[in-house]
């Protein structure tokens, strides 16, 4: 059993995000909840990043952890972060946006008044962002307070739209991200993965993060399917190869996930990458989808490709990195 210095350790991998980074901080000084640290892990910036955090390290209520690596993606920052964390659960939150004040007492408070058999079988407490004008993102959850996998919530009740709150730090380093699949990993597929070995979430209609989208935000980059094609390509593998439980619940999204492999393959042939041979499409099912929704995949990889010929090529740097 890990014996735990802090509830939460609010971690944030970050890249160049020295403007921004303020906000979080700012955000964290105004928690009424107090027994977290922040660990920051610097993917590689150039920026005055770590000038900032030291400054802050040296005025903060809380414990402010920092370290640098030679930029990998924000996938290896986080793997980094949770293993260095000395919080029970971890809160990932961006170096863009921000917690709400009661968000930590929020989520300390659901935690706490499980029992511990509930705990046991808990990885996280899930609740809702918001954007900066109030509005939540996506839909809100079918009932307050609803224990379901993540993939329930996706398939069976058809919630849409980016979630947030905090994960077991135990359970997140037995799934760390894949670090040999070069660039972006969706976090849908470790998501993925700890749901398929039983462990629940509590889905509570409370916004917990302030979303700020930004033009070199994740949802902005990459619309012509080709920049983050091999962490999408393996996306569409996971429902195509994993997810049958979840069929009968909403097989649309398999056609569509047929359709999507063809498409990022393409695009990922086209830029010289390949899976890791464990991420290769295996099944009947999977290969029988794959092959009904070919057309489809193609027409969408041309488009596209269309798309991208008669628009600015203006791919940016910062995704690349940790954020």
């Amino acid at each position: 059993m890990d014996a735990w210095n802090h509830l939460f350790t609010v971690l944030t991998p970050t890249y160049n995000r020295a403007p921004t980074l303020g906000r979080v901080y700012a955000s964290l000084c105004g928690q009424t909840f107090r027994d977290f640290e922040w660990v920051v892990v610097d993917d590689g910036s150039t920026d005055d990043t770590r000038t900032l955090v030291r400054a802050w390290r040296r005025e903060a209520p809380f414990p402010i952890r920092y370290s640098w690596q030679a930029n990998r993606h924000k996938k290896s920052a986080f793997n980094r972060g949770v293993r260095q964390a000395r919080g029970e659960l971890i809160v990932a939150l961006d170096s863009d946006d921000s917690l709400r004040g009661d968000a930590l007492a929020a989520m300390a408070g659901i935690w706490n008044g499980m029992t511990p058999a509930e705990r046991d079988r808990h990885v996280a407490v899930t609740g809702l962002c918001a954007t900066t004008r109030g509005r939540i993102v996506g839909d809100r959850f079918p009932r307050d307070g609803m224990d379901a996998t993540v993939l329930d919530m996706v398939f069976r009740y058809r919630v849409r739209g980016e979630k947030f709150g905090c994960m077991r730090t135990d359970v997140l380093r037995r799934f760390p991200f894949p670090e040999d699949v070069p660039g972006f990993v969706p976090e849908s597929l470790v998501w993925r993965a700890i749901a398929r070995a039983g462990y629940l979430s509590r889905f509570v209609n409370q916004i917990f993060r302030i979303y700020h989208d930004s033009d070199d935000s994740l949802s902005r980059q990459g619309r012509d399917g080709a920049l983050h094609a091999l962490g999408l390509l393996l996306l569409a593998r996971d429902t195509l190869v994993e997810c049958w439980p979840w069929f009968v619940h909403r097989p649309s999204e398999f056609f569509k996930a047929g359709a999507r492999y063809t498409r990022f393959a393409l695009h990922a042939r086209r830029a010289g990458q390949a899976p890791p041979s464990r991420y290769r499409l295996s099944g009947w099912r999977a290969y029988a989808l794959v092959s009904l929704m070919w057309p489809l995949g193609a027409l969408l990889y041309v488009r596209d490709r269309v798309r991208a010929s008669s628009s600015p090529s203006s791919s940016s740097s910062s995704s690349l990195g940790a954020d």
